[in-house]
Formats: structure tokens, sequence, C-alpha cells
């Protein structure tokens, strides 16, 4: 598809994925749909939220916001209580969805998302942690420190100690340069996917704890987290050293890239038999590389290699069916590590081209909007 079509087109497209969703049964959440899941507390919808949150703020479009408030509220008791969320699995990707309650509740005063914050926080407050005072990925995920757990819950824990915790950013930092410390690759500047520091998991090394493979979705996430908290942050030091950490990365992750402006599957085996140019973890790098540039933290060069890859993904994954729908493809469904008993989640290249490659999925879809929306800004739409 022409880039000027696609552009057209994807106000379209994002208007189908919220007509055609409600609560219960968004179509973006394809994990929930293939499972037969009951309508629960998720980071899949908590993606795609955010993303339709920026939509509003951006394009100045009152039904995306409406759309998102309708969609959390249904989730949200008037005691703060939050429907299919069970604080005792202590799962860092529960967190995520928490992010967009700041917003909902500074633009409608509804105590309600007040509270459930308050019982988001409560989770972070009692999380389990690693020897190095990281938080475990999951309780089902012992000493272990995944990169995506990042974003899932460095994000809230930003926003909960801008506007309530006294501006204390040390403990996401710490988090964050212990990340940068055990899972960077000295070689590469890229992350592995996950560290058990118990170095005990059966896809673990058993010297460094480390993963075996760069997984592209996972530094996607953390590449988002770093300029998503960058924007957030009042603190200028700490603001500095989160400023090194990203820009280190996407210049290390810049050396990787596809002529096409994508990124691989397995992101330092490009060709390889198997490998795929995927499009979730190429729109957070593109999303990433466009707010750093416009936030000033990396040169501006940089807007043009994001938009580059806006536009591949565009001409390669944004398709427009028999039946006149536009659809996104080239999104890897879901992809981890264990827990014990799954050793087929063995972090190994051969396991992550192997999981299911969907369209619509919001875990490509929504970075690919928030990618979007940075595209409008610099666009003059806002």
């Amino acid at each position: 598809m022409h880039n000027s079509d696609a552009y057209l087109n994807i106000d379209r497209y994002i208007d189908r994925l919220i007509a055609e969703s409600t609560p219960c049964l968004p179509i973006w959440n394809i994990e929930s749909i293939r499972q037969g899941k009951k309508p629960h507390w998720n980071y899949i919808d908590g993606c795609m939220i955010t993303s339709l949150l920026q939509m509003s703020q951006i394009t100045g479009e009152e039904k995306y916001f409406t759309f998102a408030e309708s969609f959390i509220d249904y989730y949200i008791a008037e005691d703060g209580a939050i429907l299919g969320y069970d604080i005792e699995k202590y799962n860092l990707d529960d967190l995520n969805e928490g992010r967009v309650l700041f917003e909902l509740y500074q633009k409608t005063g509804k105590q309600k998302y007040r509270l459930a914050i308050e019982r988001q926080k409560a989770q972070l407050d009692n999380q389990p942690r690693t020897c190095t005072g990281n938080f475990w990925h999951k309780l089902i995920y012992p000493h272990q420190i995944w990169l995506d757990g990042i974003y899932m819950a460095q994000v809230f824990s930003t926003l909960y100690s801008k506007e309530y915790g006294g501006k204390d950013y040390s403990d996401m930092l710490n988090q964050i340069e212990n990340v940068n410390k055990y899972m960077q690759d000295r070689d590469t500047g890229l992350y592995y996917h996950g560290l058990d520091c118990s170095k005990t998991i059966f896809w673990a090394n058993k010297e460094s704890g480390l993963s075996k493979s760069f997984w592209l979705r996972s530094i996607g996430w953390f590449t988002v987290a770093l300029i998503d908290i960058i924007e957030i942050i009042d603190d200028m030091n700490a603001r500095e050293r989160l400023c090194r950490i990203f820009s280190e990365l996407i210049l290390s992750i810049t050396a990787f890239r596809d002529e096409s402006g994508l990124y691989w599957q397995v992101v330092d085996k490009p060709g390889k038999k198997g490998n795929y140019l995927e499009t979730s973890g190429s729109s957070m790098i593109a999303y990433a590389m466009l707010k750093g540039a416009r936030l000033g933290v990396i040169d501006n060069s940089y807007a043009r290699l994001g938009k580059e890859t806006f536009d591949g993904i565009c001409n390669r994954y944004l398709k427009i069916s028999d039946s006149g729908e536009l659809n996104l493809g080239g999104i890897c469904l879901v992809a981890g590590l264990g827990p014990e008993g799954n050793t087929r989640r063995d972090g190994s290249y051969e396991y992550y081209i192997s999981e299911p490659v969907v369209e619509n999925d919001a875990k490509g879809v929504a970075p690919f909007i928030l990618c979007y929306t940075e595209i409008l800004r610099t666009r003059g739409n806002n």
C-alpha cells in the first residue's frame, strides 16, 4: 500500500477496531479470544487504551477518549475493585493497564479511578524482589527480571511517584540501571530478554543467568518505557541518566535495521532461515525514535529513521482484504520464557520464530497507533 493511501486509511482502521470491540470482547485481544478467557484486566487492552488516549490528545477527537473511558469504566467498581485482577499473582503485566487510570482520573474526577490506582500500587508495595532489588516479573517467575517488565511496571510507578509519591524516582531508576548493568550485551549494545538472578531456571545461562537471544519486542518494550518515563519525570539528574541509556540503545539497535526500515524478530540474525521482519517491535522502535527526537533526547535525524520504519510497516504489513477491510499483519502473537515445565519457551532462536504471527493484535496495533500519533505531530495535525 502506498504511504499516502495508508495514512488516509489508518483513521478508518482504528475506527473499525473500536466499532467492533466491547469491553467484554475487544477484537484486538487475540490471546483472550483464542483461549476463551473471560473479561479481565490485562496489559494488551492497556496498550490499546493508551494508544487511543494519545489519539484523543493529538487529534482532539472526543470519540477516542469516550471509548477509552467507557472501556475502563466497565472494569472499575465504585470502590476501586478491578474486574479480573488478582493482586496475589504479583504479575507486572497487570500494572500496565493501570497507567491509563491517571489520565482518566484527572479528566473525569471519578474517585473510583483514584481508588483503583491505590489497589495497583499495593501490588508494587508487596511485589517480590530479586537480590538486585528489581521486581520479580511474576510470582510464577521467581528471581527473574524480564525486559518487558520495565514497561509494564515502571511507567505506572513513575506516574504514581510524580502524582502521589513525592517525586521519588530512586527505585525506578535503580531498577532500570540494574537492567542496563546486568542485561545489556556489551558487544552489540542489545539487551537479553530475561535474567534469572538465581541462575537455576532451565533457560538461563548458568554463569550469567541471562536468556539466550535478543527478542525484538522485549527490546521495544524497554525502549518505549525509557522514552515514556523520560517524558514524565521532572528530576533532571534521573532524566539525564535515563537519556544516556536510551540514546545508547537507539544507536545500538539502528545497526540492525533492515533496508526496509523494519527490524527482525530475533534482532541480530537478519535473513536467517525462519526469521522475519516483525511489526510490533519495529513500531516500538520507530515510536521511540520519533518521540526521542521530538523531546530532544536524540538527534533529529532519528525522526527520519522512525518515519521510514513506520512507512515500511505500512508498505509491508498494512493490507486491504478482499472485503475491503484494512488489516495490520506481521505481529508476533506472544513470546515468553518458561515457566518450569514449559521447556518449549527456552529463549532460543528456534523458539522465538516458532510463535504464531497474526493480524490486528494490540501488541502490534497499539504501538503502531502510538507511532502514528508521533507522525501526526510532525505533520502539524496536533
